[in-house]
């Protein structure tokens, strides 16, 4: 037998106690849901990778078949000195990847036609050379150090000792790029009409 409280009828008791019922249903269902809404949430732990590349260095290296010949335009006598001019591109590869500079040096033999020759002091670079990256690649050009322009190439019967024409500074000149000098020869006013000739040697050496 169900007692009533004063004031409610069976029905009204019956729906009170249901919902008193839903009440503690939802309670404990909240309760249990929030402990799994923190481990959902819970931010992975980190972890640390250690990713090496291995990078080995190349060779020092005149590329691109230079230095190559040098072939200056003819030049017509006319009673006064002339000078005529002609530029040679040296590509340099250094792929070394010590920074430890490069240098180009350079001799001749003088200028020479049958008999007559040209003085040994008539080949000269009047400044210093440009030099740029070779086409696609990124590198360090070179800054010269302690070779000084005018630059005169040396010249005699047998080739004397070679000086340095151009060079790279440590930690420049890294990478495949050209430099390219402008020569000049100098032609007197009292010279014989012949084809003048010599013989240029070129030596590429590590260090500036």
């Amino acid at each position: 037998m169900t007692l009533v409280p004063p004031g409610f009828s069976v029905p009204r008791l019956s729906r009170l106690m249901s919902a008193v019922r839903l009440s503690r249903r939802l309670t404990a269902t909240l309760a249990l849901a929030a402990p799994l809404a923190a481990m959902a949430f819970t931010a992975p732990a980190a972890s640390a990778a250690t990713a090496t590349a291995s990078v080995t260095g190349g060779s020092l290296a005149f590329i691109n078949s230079t230095p190559g010949n040098v072939t200056f335009p003819g030049t017509t006598l006319d009673g006064t000195d002339k000078t005529t001019t002609q530029t040679q591109d040296f590509n340099v590869n250094d792929s070394r990847g010590t920074g430890a500079g490069w240098n180009v040096t350079a001799t001749s033999t003088t200028f020479t036609s049958g008999g007559n020759t040209l003085p040994t002091t008539a080949t000269t670079v009047a400044s210093t050379p440009p030099v740029s990256c070779d086409s696609g690649i990124s590198c360090t050009t070179a800054t010269t150090s302690g070779v000084s322009y005018p630059y005169t190439l040396p010249a005699a019967g047998s080739a004397p000792t070679a000086t340095k024409l151009f060079n790279a500074s440590a930690s420049t000149g890294l990478a495949a790029q050209t430099f390219t000098p402008t020569w000049q020869v100098a032609i007197p006013a009292s010279t014989i009409a012949g084809t003048y000739t010599s013989t240029w040697t070129f030596s590429l050496t590590s260090g500036p």
